[in-house]
């Protein structure tokens, strides 16, 4: 009996082994087909990302998958992976490719985290890329001389005076753009003291992403965009989804997206170390949603202050949303003291009702990330 199962597993395993061999050819032929579509793309300065055909793709697995008797959650997540693959191989390349390459890029705090972030992109792509910093501040006019692109990436709370500075030494060919995460205030202020081109841009992610594959870029508009759409194409080109919006859109947006929210995950935070709560401890009771909430909450902490403290704080406006939010959270007391149970749930069905249909997508999202955390602890 052991003997006839030893043959028949090792035909069984056989097979398997072929048809695996015959996946990775697959997968192989794939990628050389990859190749072959970078070189198109970088030859028409075409995007890499183009989300209609990746979702209309995985569209098309999904129903064939079904009709094949294969699960087609399955199905799209092996090609998710296989996208992004391909994404990340096409991002490499392209960051090779200028839109403009030759152009002179002055780079305002060049020596920064995120300085030098666009300052490598740039230069991987055939630009001349020149930085400033207060330590040669003195050579700021023959730096920002003959200059395409004059990139401000200072703290917010020198952004309006480095304008003013910097201002008068640019000429009026050359693009201004900043990178700071508030845009009303800095557009304005390059509008004002600039007579030139100006654009606003506010990377919505860290310095430490290894690509700008399919990472947010939000854009404001200044003046003379024609002239500016060089540089969304070239960031666009390198990956990025770029989305647009006027300054005070930007900010009221950002006042909840980043102020708020940032504020909200210090509080939290903060109550856990005054009440010395056990970390490690309560990480073993824990499951996978408060995992991946404390994990936020941590994220946080490991970060820079002064950075957190910036974006929190930097407009009137963002500080009297996070009084209004400090009231709302003392309005939920009665809820405490009184026991209010059904003012509680009339509460809950309110917001629910609120959130809409966004409150089955937020389920199938976080269901997503909650599996993926259970694979991996």
């Amino acid at each position: 009996m052991d003997k006839v199962f030893d043959i028949e597993i090792k035909k069984l395993r056989d097979n398997i082994d072929h048809i695996d061999r015959q996946i990775l050819d697959l997968i192989s032929q794939r990628l050389t087909q990859v190749q072959d579509v970078v070189a198109l793309k970088k030859a028409h300065n075409i995007p890499v990302y183009h989300p209609a055909r990746e979702e209309d793709l995985i569209s098309k697995l999904r129903s064939q998958a079904t009709a094949s008797g294969i699960d087609a959650d399955f199905m799209e997540e092996m090609y998710r992976v296989i996208l992004r693959n391909s994404r990340m191989e096409q991002t490499v390349e392209m960051k090779q490719q200028g839109i403009k390459a030759g152009a002179t890029v002055l780079i305002v705090g060049g020596e920064g985290q995120m300085g030098r972030f666009f300052s490598d992109l740039f230069r991987a792509s055939g630009y001349i890329v020149r930085t400033l910093s207060e330590k040669n501040w003195n050579d700021v006019a023959s730096l920002c001389k003959d200059a395409d692109l004059v990139l401000l990436s200072v703290p917010i709370h020198v952004t309006l005076e480095t304008i003013q500075r910097i201002a008068p030494h640019i000429s009026p060919t050359t693009i201004l753009a900043d990178l700071t995460s508030i845009k009303t205030a800095p557009v304005d202020a390059m509008l004002k003291y600039f007579t030139g081109p100006v654009i606003g841009l506010h990377p919505l992610f860290g310095p430490s992403c290894a690509t700008l594959d399919k990472q947010i870029i939000a854009v404001t508009p200044g003046r003379d965009n024609g002239k500016c759409r060089w540089l969304v194409e070239q960031l666009s080109l390198w990956g990025a989804i770029m989305v647009n919006a006027e300054p005070e859109e930007h900010d009221d947006i950002m006042d909840i997206v980043q102020a708020l929210r940032h504020f909200a995950t210090f509080c939290f935070g903060q109550f856990l170390c005054r009440k010395k709560v056990n970390l490690a401890r309560s990480l073993e009771f824990s499951s996978p949603i408060y995992r991946l909430e404390l994990g936020m909450v941590g994220r946080l902490f490991a970060q820079d202050s002064s950075l957190y403290s910036e974006i929190i704080f930097a407009t009137p406006s963002r500080r009297k949303l996070l009084k209004q939010y400090v009231a709302a959270m003392n309005e939920q007391i009665e809820l405490v003291e009184s026991n209010d149970k059904t003012l509680f749930m009339e509460r809950f069905s309110e917001v629910t009702q609120w959130f809409g249909d966004f409150g089955n997508q937020a389920m199938r999202e976080s269901d997503f990330i909650i599996n993926k955390l259970i694979e991996r602890f």
